[in-house]
């Protein structure tokens, strides 16, 4: 346990704790007084990050996920209401993303990571049709979900971490944890305020936050996504297998890291016009862009502390 700040005026301190959680570092901190009520609400926060782990796996043979994938093509099955719900917010971003979100990419990305990022063009048109989002039926009566294709899949990894964030965030917040932070791959999510009664900066949340230009964006009760544009070709986009942007990072804004980082990779397929015209259709979403040159674009909503 590591107390990160100290506030003598009310003997507040931020408690955080680094671990390896879901393939990459969490980093969990809480606003409070006492070293071993914030040690214990910090475990609970990383016993519900791995329950979340649990639950989302694609792999073991009662992973609601792989039972979907199993069945495709041939039978509805019946899942957990928390596993429909992620499913169905899922299929809404990809329709808000024009499908460039799309929990179906699965197949296609398994392509290239085959055969070494280079797959042959004989095969794509093949994968692309199996990356449609609108070919997965949910029931909300029966509490079901179907793949149309025998051969799709689906994976929720885009938004698991996210997830796993927000439900640890609640779960801190019913134990009565007013104020914390918790940090994985770059990304940021805050409630509360600091023990000085400041506002959470980007740059205060995560130690070592490397964009000056943003480094004092309040980020209080907000979470805040970053995605960085490294030419992959398994980034693939729905409408024929490739991706092509001239946009360099993103910053996503948005009260649930699950919606923040969903947002990232569409974004960043979408470039930055059609990305930022976007964002300012959405109430309490915001975004930074910056492309190659360094040039910088900002959504509306966007303010500093």
């Amino acid at each position: 346990m590591l107390a990160l700040k100290n506030t003598s005026a009310n003997n507040l301190t931020v408690f955080g704790h680094e671990t390896r959680l879901m393939g990459s570092n969490f980093e969990i901190s809480v606003v409070g007084e006492n070293h071993a009520v914030a040690n214990q609400r910090i475990n609970s926060a990383i016993a519900e990050i791995n329950r979340v782990e649990k639950l989302l796996t694609t792999f073991g043979e009662d992973s609601e996920i792989n039972l979907i994938n199993r069945n495709a093509g041939m039978q509805p099955v019946k899942v957990s209401g928390e596993i429909f719900r992620l499913i169905e917010r899922s299929l809404k971003i990809a329709e808000l993303t024009y499908g460039t979100f799309d929990i179906t990419y699965y197949s296609a990305d398994k392509i290239f990571i085959d055969s070494n990022n280079s797959a042959p063009l004989a095969t794509i048109p093949y994968s692309v049709t199996k990356t449609n989002y609108q070919a997965v039926v949910v029931d909300p009566y029966a509490c079901t979900v179907f793949l149309k294709e025998k051969g799709m899949r689906i994976s929720l990894a885009a938004i698991a971490k996210g997830y796993a964030a927000d439900r640890a965030k609640y779960l801190l917040q019913m134990e009565g944890v007013s104020s914390g932070v918790i940090t994985f791959d770059g990304d940021i999510l805050t409630w509360g305020i600091q023990p000085d009664l400041e506002p959470w900066t980007a740059a205060t949340a995560l130690s070592g936050f490397n964009n000056q230009q943003l480094a004092n964006l309040d980020i209080s009760n907000m979470a805040l996504a970053t995605a960085v544009n490294k030419q992959k070709p398994a980034k693939v986009n729905n409408g024929g297998g490739f991706m092509v942007s001239a946009i360099e990072n993103i910053y996503v804004l948005s009260p649930s890291a699950e919606f923040s980082s969903a947002l990232t990779s569409p974004l960043m397929a979408m470039g930055i016009n059609a990305g930022l015209y976007l964002m300012n259709k959405l109430n309490q979403v915001s975004c930074v862009i910056t492309d190659d040159q360094n040039r910088v674009y900002t959504s509306k909503g966007i303010k500093t502390a």
